[in-house]
This record gives structure tokens, C-alpha cells and sequence, in this order.
């Protein structure tokens, strides 16, 4: 069982990488559902606008701190926490399907990245086993729904970028059993070397973020003012008691 600390009132698992792999192998073995949440900054500040989404949130059973913001936040608070990446941990999630043969769907990006990272994972697992993979342009959620559901995957890789991602997850958590659920924002991007992952001195130094904005300019508005402003609210929810 983690120590789970609160941001602004949004709760963050107090963990380890490997803690957190531990979850995910427990949840299959023991077949029970575990809905993993890759927490940063525009999370807890969509999820204090949004009571639905911090709903959603509160209800994962494991939350992650995935940005470098939740980091600094919670170093505020006296945690210091390592930063659980959301590409990383999922990264991991896939070699474990491919070493214990276990079944893995995949959910979101473009149809041209999506089957080219099909393709990756198969030439380099050659026995992995994928049940499902859809890209994330569709109309009928429950169509989609149902779909995983006949798959019955036991990891579920969710790319529709967030909430969107958290939300899909909600409603098929209810539908499953036994499944590791991870919304992975654009992971599949990178696992299908259509994004290029920051060197890894930016990585260690906790400036992915800061690569990313460089690499693709559009990335700006999202994180800008969004970003100062969490920090200032967190310096501000270190001080109360």
C-alpha cells in the first residue's frame, strides 16, 4: 500500500518506479484492475476546474507523479519523489507483456503511427501478444469499448491525450478484470520513433518538457501560463497547515 500525499487538494502516490511495476504485476496475478494515472501540472489544474475528471482521478487506484512540476510541488510540501514517467513506466509495461506472454491493447494516436508501432513492438517481441489496436480517430466510443472488452486485455495503453484518456479508462474499468490501465498522452508517438525523446542529460536534469516545446512549438500554449501558475498555487498549498 502507498502513502498517497495531496496537491491542491489532487492526490499523488508516494512510490518508487519499481513499486509501481510491483502494483501492475500484482493486479494481474491477483486479477484485479488497476487504473494507473501519469499526474502533472495541467492535470490537477483541469481536475480543479473539472469536478468529473477529479473524480476520475481520486478513483485510480494508482497515481503517479509523471511531470516535473508534481516533483517540485511535492518537494515544497518536505517528499522529495522521483519522477515516474509516463513513457518510461508504459515502456516497461510492454517488455513485461512480451517476457510473461500477457495481452496487450493499444488505444489512440493516428492510424499511420499506431500501425507502425504495431509493427516496432512485433519485430522486436517477436511473440508478443497484441489483441487489440485502434487508432484514436473514432465516433463510437462503445463500439470501442465493447471491442476491448471481447479482447480482454490484461495492460490497456490509452493515448487520447488527457482527460480524454482518464475518462475512456473510467468507463472501461467497469468492463474488465484483471487489467493494468495506463493513459500514455503521445507515448506511441515516441515508441514508434515519430517523436524523438529529449537526450538524456535533459531527461535526468528534468527538462523533457522543456525539449518538447523547443521540438514542437504548439506545445507552448498549453503549458504556458498553466505551468508558473500551478507552481505559485503550489507554493501556496506547501504553506497552509
Amino acid at each position: 500500500m502507498t502513502k498517497r500525499a495531496y496537491l491542491q487538494k489532487i492526490p499523488v502516490d508516494i512510490t518508487t518506479l519499481d513499486s509501481a511495476l510491483k502494483c501492475a504485476r500484482e493486479s494481474v496475478e491477483n486479477k484485479t484492475n488497476l487504473h494507473v494515472v501519469t499526474l502533472n501540472p495541467e492535470m490537477i489544474t483541469n481536475a480543479k476546474k473539472n469536478k468529473d475528471f477529479a473524480n476520475v482521478i481520486n478513483n485510480a487506484e494508482l497515481i503517479v507523479a509523471d511531470g516535473v512540476g508534481i516533483k517540485i510541488a511535492l518537494k515544497l510540501k518536505g517528499i522529495n519523489q522521483e519522477r515516474i514517467g509516463g513513457v518510461d513506466y508504459s515502456r516497461l509495461l510492454i517488455k513485461m507483456c512480451a517476457k510473461d506472454n500477457l495481452r496487450l491493447a493499444l488505444l489512440g494516436a493516428k492510424e499511420e503511427v499506431i500501425s507502425s508501432l504495431v509493427e516496432k513492438l512485433k519485430s522486436e517481441f517477436p511473440n508478443i501478444n497484441i489483441v487489440f489496436a485502434h487508432n484514436g480517430y473514432f465516433d463510437n466510443d462503445d463500439k470501442i469499448l465493447n471491442e476491448i472488452k471481447n479482447a480482454a486485455p490484461q495492460v490497456f495503453l490509452c493515448a487520447l491525450g488527457s482527460p480524454k484518456q482518464e475518462f475512456f479508462i473510467y468507463r472501461l474499468k467497469e468492463m474488465l478484470q484483471g487489467c493494468i490501465m495506463v493513459g500514455v498522452g503521445g507515448s506511441f508517438d515516441v515508441f514508434a520513433g515519430f517523436v524523438k525523446r529529449a537526450p538524456l542529460i535533459w531527461q535526468k536534469l528534468g527538462l523533457e518538457w522543456l525539449y518538447r516545446v523547443i521540438k514542437q512549438p504548439e506545445r507552448f500554449r498549453r503549458i504556458f501560463p498553466s505551468l508558473p501558475i500551478f507552481l505559485f498555487e503550489s507554493i501556496i498549498d506547501s504553506v497552509k497547515k
